[in-house]
């Protein structure tokens, strides 16, 4: 080491310490040649004073830059090792990164949790869905994946082994699992594994699957460890279909669903790490950011931000979404809230000429709620900016500066402006069905008579506590039309959604998806179907339209594939059908569109060169009924069509009913990728309407007033209380006043969105909630009762 104390005295040092003890550099220093040392150059030793401070920075920043980042400091006999690469020698040679924003978004490798890259959950086989029912027995098929289509043979090849675990562990196989010990029912999940092995990291925890074993133990694979491996290795995509079955989203091990590393999740501003501020809701934050206390140096640096981030968040609760989580999923998230969000960002941008366009913004919005919209849209205009509104609810409307009233029906009876102006103007226009409404010349009466609740017809919800929900129990009597309201996040799709239809599914269907917490649900016999009528698309690809999904096409088929000229070319039903290549157009598949890549640009769909968008061959289209070839009856629309085919009864019920909820300006072949959300859940409500009910179907439906007028939101009603009619039970989540004054019984949910919601507020009818004074929804449901 010679010439290394040789560089280290010309460097102008004089004092090194080697294993501990000092040496002058001038003296003779020997070491053994092959043997590790601990050598340390002294930089500089004096006693502490306060005229000192400038040479304890100097002799500080020469020893960072020749220990590269280290140095050590002795104090009284005792040295502590210090270093400025955010690394901590002491903590098991910990060491960070520099801090930077990349490191705080899961977005970025940077900051992503290593094991789920950002996502927050693993697809993990879930054992719940593996044994869905503990009271069965290993013969008798509680292994379901084992004793399911395609899994009875792996059952049978694994018995033998199944059995010697099982007799080991103190079983049989018919013993009912239930039986089994939790430390058991482990080892037949993930295995008996080698003797000493080390547990097995899960989305549940760690599983020691030779705890109980000895030597003597019989090797198994284990079920869980089984579907893992044939998953990875089968080249199936049936065999990796069936599997995936028993798989589910489950959380993160690592980050317990936090999407960032534990190093970014350790930074804490006021003892809130970035993912407990995530979790908050936006009121929740407002407060966090307001009574934010740093010293007086953070405070200054952080002032900037701070009052950016408060500026953001109350624009988000000027829109009405202040219960919302900021971190919550944007594909949770209803059209009207993504489109409210959007909006909250304009209103940051605070830009001036600007034209905006909005499509229904109070979708989902309460009455209370809906004020403050409105407060925020003016902001918006009195910055000098035009705002344009599609809507039907009748404040925005007549708090509007302007209006535009399109009709005076719908589709072909549609299409021009009937009135446009102040509302005075509208209202004087005796061809304007919306002035009707605005005056009340029309309007949407309330029901004379409501029907009673039976007391030996009920479902029981007993302890609901999922996201916001407060513990609650709630009766919800069947037989009846039910409105369930609540100001926005007071827990309605909650309730409904999550727990009451997820629930059910499960004792009914046996689903794989998990309700949300609950203890029981009481009652569940008295139902034998559960029907949910969502605004989610009947189909999403040109091919799907309302004559398919209703299951009109099935006898217009049969109706051509009868006719003379059909039996001569000996044409069969699928002939007629865009799916099957005989009788569809070959240049299109039946699309009657032809899609364009356009690489780095969106692709683009064009009309058929060939059948200019009929779909079909020239010899199909040769086959007509009075007059009209196939391609004809599909451009149809369906009011025509009902007159078409009055003579069919097959059809004619079927076309009445989708005429009834108010789609007859649609065509029969319209293409599910154009119809609204509305629209679609308007045709699978026709489409259950036609079909034989039972007094034990539940029918569940959100918002189903989204994007109707007055008159249809009144043809809606008349459906809904024919389904009620049969015998059936209608549930509702819904704000629109004229619907929920229309219901035999209320379920309000509140007082307030998020945190502060999630209680039972009121139940009973419209007038018994109107009389309750800590509903929000009774406060608007009176103004409209006493109209």
């Amino acid at each position: 080491y010679r010439e290394l104390f040789r560089d280290i005295e010309s460097s102008g040092f004089v004092k090194v310490r080697v294993d501990g003890k000092i040496y002058d550099l001038e003296e003779k220093i020997s070491l053994a040649r092959y043997k590790m040392h601990r050598i340390e150059v002294i930089i500089d030793e004096f006693s502490l004073n306060p005229e000192d401070r400038s040479r304890l920075a100097e002799s500080t920043e020469i020893a960072l830059k020749l220990g590269k980042g280290l140095v050590i400091v002795g104090l009284n006999g005792k040295d502590s090792l210090y270093s400025e690469n955010y690394a901590c020698p002491h903590c098991e040679n910990l060491s960070f990164e520099e801090l930077t924003p990349r490191m705080f978004s899961f977005n970025s490798p940077y900051g992503a949790c290593p094991i789920c890259r950002g996502l927050g959950f693993k697809i993990e086989v879930d054992p719940d869905l593996v044994i869905p029912d503990r009271s069965k027995t290993l013969y008798g098929g509680a292994i379901k994946p084992w004793h399911e289509a395609g899994g009875r043979g792996i059952f049978l090849h694994y018995r033998r082994k199944l059995r010697k675990v099982a007799n080991h562990l103190g079983y049989d196989l018919d013993t009912p699992v239930s039986d089994f010990r939790k430390k058991d029912i482990d080892i037949i999940l993930y295995g008996s594994g080698e003797l000493g092995a080390p547990s097995v990291q899960t989305c549940r925890g760690r599983i020691h699957p030779t705890r109980g074993l000895d030597k003597s133990s019989p090797y198994f694979e284990g079920v869980i460890p089984n579907l893992e491996r044939r998953m990875r290795e089968t080249e199936s995509e049936f065999r990796r279909a069936e599997i995936l079955k028993y798989m589910r989203e489950l959380p993160c091990p690592a980050c317990k669903g936090g999407r960032l590393r534990p190093e970014s999740l350790a930074v804490t501003i006021n003892g809130k790490s970035i993912l407990e501020i995530t979790r908050m809701s936006i009121t929740q934050a407002i407060d966090f950011f307001t009574h934010l206390k740093l010293d007086e140096r953070r405070a200054l640096i952080a002032s900037q931000i701070s009052k950016e981030i408060k500026s953001r968040l109350r624009f988000m609760a000027e829109v009405g979404l202040d219960y919302l989580t900021l971190d919550r999923m944007s594909h949770t998230l209803s059209g009207g809230e993504a489109e409210r969000t959007r909006l909250a960002t304009q209103i940051g941008s605070g830009l001036v000429g600007v034209l905006y366009i909005l499509d229904e913004p109070t979708i989902g919005l309460h009455q209370r709620d809906n004020r403050m919209l409105l407060g925020t849209l003016k902001r918006l205009r009195d910055l000098g900016n035009t705002v344009v509104v599609i809507e039907h609810d009748e404040t925005t409307i007549r708090t509007a500066d302007h209006l535009v009233d399109l009709g005076p029906g719908a589709g072909l009876a549609g299409g021009r402006i009937v009135a446009q102006g102040s509302l005075q103007n509208i209202l004087k226009c005796n061809s304007s069905l919306t002035g009707k409404y605005l005056k009340g010349k029309l309007k949407i009466k309330v029901p004379s008579q409501r029907r009673k609740p039976r007391e030996d017809r009920f479902l029981q919800i007993k302890g609901a506590a999922e996201y916001n929900l407060k513990n609650i129990d709630l009766k919800i009597p069947l037989g009846l039309f039910i409105c369930v309201t609540g100001v926005s996040g007071s827990g309605k799709s909650t309730l409904i959604d999550e727990v009451l239809r997820k629930g059910l599914n499960k004792i009914l269907y046996h689903s794989r998806e998990k309700p949300g917490k609950h203890k029981a649900i009481v009652g569940a016999n008295q139902i034998d179907k559960v029907v949910l009528v969502d605004q989610s698309p009947i189909g999403r690809t040109p091919r799907s339209n309302p004559a398919t999904y209703t299951g009109l096409f099935s006898p217009v088929r049969e109706l051509f594939s009868r006719l003379p000229e059909s039996k001569v070319r000996g044409y069969k039903p699928g002939r007629f059908s865009f799916n099957v290549k005989d009788g569809r157009c070959g240049a299109c598949q039946g699309d009657g569109v032809t899609k364009i890549e356009m690489h780095f640009l969106p692709d683009i769909e064009v009309l058929c060169e060939v059948c200019k968008g009929k779909r079909y061959n020239r010899e199909t289209l040769e086959i007509r009924f009075k007059g009209k070839n196939i391609a004809d009856v599909l451009a149809m629309k369906i009011e025509e069509s009902l007159k078409f085919f009055e003579n069919i009864p097959a059809l004619r019920r079927k076309l009445k009913t989708l005429n009834d909820v108010g789609l007859g300006y649609l065509e029969l072949g319209q293409s599910a990728t154009t119809l609204s959300g509305g629209e679609a859940q308007r045709v699978k409500l026709s489409t259950e309407l036609s079909r034989k009910g039972t007094e034990r179907t539940l029918y569940l439906l959100d918002e189903p007033t989204t994007g109707l007028h007055f008159a249809d939101i009144e043809k809606l009603l008349n459906v809904l209380n024919r389904l009620v009619d049969k015998g059936s039970t209608v549930i509702v989540i819904e704000h629109q006043l004229d619907v929920v004054k229309n219901a035999d019984y209320i379920i309000d949910l509140g007082p307030e969105g998020g945190e502060k919601g999630g209680d039972v507020v009121a139940t009973g009818t419209p007038e018994e909630v109107a009389s309750c004074p800590n509903s929000y929804t009774g406060k608007y449901l009176k103004e409209i009762l006493n109209k």
